[in-house]
C-alpha cells in the first residue's frame, strides 16, 4: 500500500534534522509538453503548480528557505517566443500567488541580473518582493536570469573595485568575504540539492553555495513534482551522513 503524504511527513517530524535550506533545478518542463505533444509554454505552465506543491511541502515540513532555478543566463538563447512567454509566465505567477504567499508569510527573493527582464517581468519582480517582504515563515529565492559562474565574476570584480577604493586590503579577501559578495549573501548554504528530469548535472547552479549540499535526483519530470516527492527526498537526506569532509567517530 502506498504511503500518504502525511504518513510520509510524519516520518520527517520524527526523524528531526529537517534540510534549512533547499534547493531545486526545476527540469523536465520542455520534455513533459513533447511527451504530450503540446507546446513548450504549456510544459512551463504546468511547472507552476509543481511551485506551488514544493512551496507548500517546506512549509509543511519546516524548511526555512527554498531556491529555485527558475531561468538560467543560457536559457535567453532558447527562441524569442518561448523567452516571450517565460517572461508572461512571471507575471502570471505573481498575480496568482502574490497574495496567497504574502498570507502564508513567504518572503520571496529574486536573485539574477535582473536588468535583462522585460519591463513587465521586472514591474512583477519588484512587486512581489515588496508585497512579501515581512513574511518570515520561508523564504522563497527565486533564480531568474541566473548564472552561477556570472555570480562568482560579479563576486569577484566587487571585491577588487572595494580594493582599488582601498576600502579593503587583499589579505581581508576570504571565503566568507567572497560569499557576502554572492546574491545569497547572508542566508546558510543548501542542505539538499533536488533535481528533476533525472540528470546528473549542476547546469552552472550554486556552484559555490552547494558545495557540500546532498543531492538528490529524481526522474519525475518538472511538472508532474508533488509535495510526495519533495517528502521522500526530505527522507533520504535524513538518512545520509554528512561529515563535511571529516571522519565519523566510532560507535
Amino acid at each position: 500500500m502506498t504511503t500518504s503524504t502525511e504518513e510520509l511527513l510524519g516520518k520527517i517530524r520524527i526523524n528531526g534534522g529537517v534540510p534549512a535550506h533547499i534547493a531545486v533545478i526545476m527540469d523536465g518542463n520542455g520534455r513533459w509538453a513533447r511527451k504530450r505533444q503540446l507546446p513548450r509554454s504549456a510544459g512551463h505552465q504546468a511547472g507552476m503548480t509543481a511551485v506551488r506543491e514544493c512551496v507548500e511541502g517546506c512549509r509543511q515540513a519546516g524548511v526555512e528557505i527554498l531556491t529555485l532555478f527558475a531561468f538560467s543566463q543560457e536559457n535567453w538563447q532558447r527562441p524569442a517566443e518561448e523567452i516571450d512567454a517565460l517572461m508572461a509566465l512571471l507575471v502570471e505567477y505573481v498575480d496568482k500567488e502574490a497574495a496567497e504567499l504574502r498570507g502564508q508569510g513567504v518572503n520571496v527573493r529574486v536573485l539574477g541580473e535582473l536588468d535583462r527582464l522585460t519591463s513587465p517581468a521586472r514591474a512583477a519582480v519588484e512587486a512581489i518582493e515588496s508585497g512579501t517582504a515581512a513574511g518570515t515563515s520561508l523564504t522563497l529565492n527565486i533564480c531568474l536570469s541566473y548564472g552561477s559562474r556570472a555570480e562568482l565574476t560579479r563576486a569577484a570584480r566587487l571585491l577588487a573595485e572595494e580594493v582599488a577604493a582601498h576600502r579593503l586590503r587583499p589579505e581581508e579577501i576570504d571565503e566568507t568575504a567572497l560569499a557576502r559578495r554572492l546574491y545569497t549573501a547572508g542566508l546558510p548554504d543548501p542542505d539538499l540539492l533536488i533535481r528533476t528530469s533525472g540528470e546528473h548535472r549542476l547546469s552552472n547552479f550554486l556552484l559555490w553555495q552547494v558545495a557540500y549540499a546532498e543531492i538528490h535526483v529524481m526522474a519525475v519530470l518538472w511538472p508532474d513534482f508533488t509535495r510526495r516527492q519533495l517528502f521522500e527526498a526530505i527522507l533520504d537526506f535524513q538518512r545520509r551522513d554528512r561529515r563535511f569532509g571529516r571522519v565519523s567517530a566510532p560507535s
